[in-house]
């Protein structure tokens, strides 16, 4: 299977091509709901993505509670003393804030190549 993302609104969904039924499949992330949809055509599967997105919001709209937005941009990370400082080290040589630094690098190693 060949895997690629779709956004809208926020929300980013993987798209992956299931060939047994010849149909692309989607799934949103970064939420505890199974949001999922499918097209035969990649046009069509933009369609139904921000169906389900919009549907998504819609129900949440309609039973009074607040949408699981994906990101809040705030991140907590657990990682050995050694590698703490040596990533503050590697900030503090580009100049930049542990905070800056941290999020270039982990934007760069997010990103497909």
């Amino acid at each position: 299977m060949n895997t690629n993302t779709m956004t809208y609104k926020g929300y980013t969904a993987r798209i992956e091509f299931d060939a047994r039924d010849d149909i692309f499949v989607g799934r949103i992330l970064g939420v505890r709901d199974i949001i999922s949809f499918h097209a035969e055509a990649v046009g069509k599967l933009r369609k139904e993505f921000e169906s389900a997105v919009n549907g998504y919001l819609a129900y949440c709209d309609e039973k009074g509670i607040d949408p699981e937005k994906p990101s809040s941009g705030k991140m907590m990370l657990r990682v050995p003393p050694e590698v703490h400082s040596a990533a503050n080290i590697a900030a503090q040589a580009s100049g930049k804030s542990l905070n800056q630094w941290a999020a270039e690098i982990i934007d760069r190693a997010s990103r497909p190549a």
